[in-house]
């Protein structure tokens, strides 16, 4: 029996779960051979209540990261983070995390380290529905040739209530008192969530280096009831869709409202769920739906992460 130390960045909803749901597949680690310990859990308030299996360590300090064998960061955010995590990935060890603004926005520092397989972030785009493990291993095979889909579950909800009779304003404030969405709430309906997650989708199906940048985003903010009622006269549904398709000799990448039919599988499988359309020429056409938020769908993903890292498989490595 192998022990391997693991180190957990964040304790909010996400990371709890990542810390419930390793000690509820203890059976599953000790048939690899292998004893996860908790080295320790990085939060901002000692103080506060979690829950968490009884006796983790929790502390305000990094001070644990260099006994971690692996991370799982569960931090949100940007610079914070990889402010943390760069002197651990410098050292070669590998970090597991969710966080698709990070890997959306500093590419150019973390490419590198995903090349190397030393990034696994299968929860980055669809939380527990698998995208970018397909993506990056047997649809490779395939030539690409577009993508479409419904990337946030904020933007599904508001847009759904919409379509029961709310006006934007009134549906959004339902999303925010159920918890679904952000204060302020921009980076979910303005598109910016959407467009991380297409970025990162971009580098295993076009271009490794597709930047963050070149993303074309327009988020639900000017929809109206007028919109909504307009589309469902003509037999359609107004989604915030991310697109990634040939343009020319590169590639074009976009968020914004699109009106699709309702018989579309964005509508369909996506209609209350994340959806993505994936269309190569060998494979045709594939469609992945499932759900794309909360703790628990997320956290088996990052556990699926560290499983398949003590399996010896590598993170997931982009297009060279």
């Amino acid at each position: 029996m192998r022990t391997v130390t693991v180190g957990v960045l964040g304790s909010g909803t996400v990371g709890q779960d990542v810390l419930n749901l390793i000690q509820r597949r203890q059976s599953v680690f000790t048939d690899l051979g292998v004893r996860i310990e908790i080295a320790g859990v990085l939060v901002r308030d000692v103080t506060r209540v979690r829950s968490i299996p009884p006796g983790t360590r929790v502390t305000d300090t990094c001070d644990f990261l260099q006994e971690c064998n692996v991370v799982v960061e569960c931090m949100g955010g940007i610079d914070r983070p990889l402010e943390i995590l760069r002197p651990y990935l410098r050292s070669g060890r590998p970090v597991i995390t969710a966080n698709k603004a990070l890997l959306a926005e500093r590419w150019d520092e973390l490419r590198p380290y995903a090349q190397d397989g030393r990034l696994y972030y299968e929860a980055s785009v669809m939380a527990g529905t698998p995208v970018i493990g397909p993506m990056s291993t047997v649809l490779r095979a395939s030539t690409f040739t577009r993508l479409q889909a419904i990337l946030n579950g904020t933007c599904n909800f508001v847009l759904g209530q919409m379509e029961a009779g709310k006006d934007y304003a009134q549906a959004l404030a339902e999303a925010q008192a159920l918890g679904y969405a952000e204060d302020p709430p921009t980076l979910d309906v303005g598109g910016f969530d959407t467009a991380h997650k297409l970025a990162v989708l971009a580098r295993f199906s076009a271009d490794g280096d597709f930047p963050y940048s070149a993303v074309q985003i327009q988020g639900i903010e000017g929809v109206t009831p007028e919109d909504i009622e307009d589309a469902r006269g003509h037999g359609e549904r107004i989604k915030l869709v991310a697109e990634l398709e040939k343009d020319g000799h590169g590639w074009k990448a976009t968020v914004a409202p699109r009106r699709l039919p309702n018989d579309h599988p964005l509508c369909t499988a996506g209609a209350s769920r994340n959806a993505l359309v994936y269309e190569g020429e060998e494979c045709g056409t594939l469609i992945f739906a499932g759900g794309g938020a909360g703790g628990m769908v997320t956290a088996s993903a990052m556990v699926g992460d560290l499983l398949d890292y003590l399996l010896g498989f590598p993170g997931h490595v982009p297009l060279h």
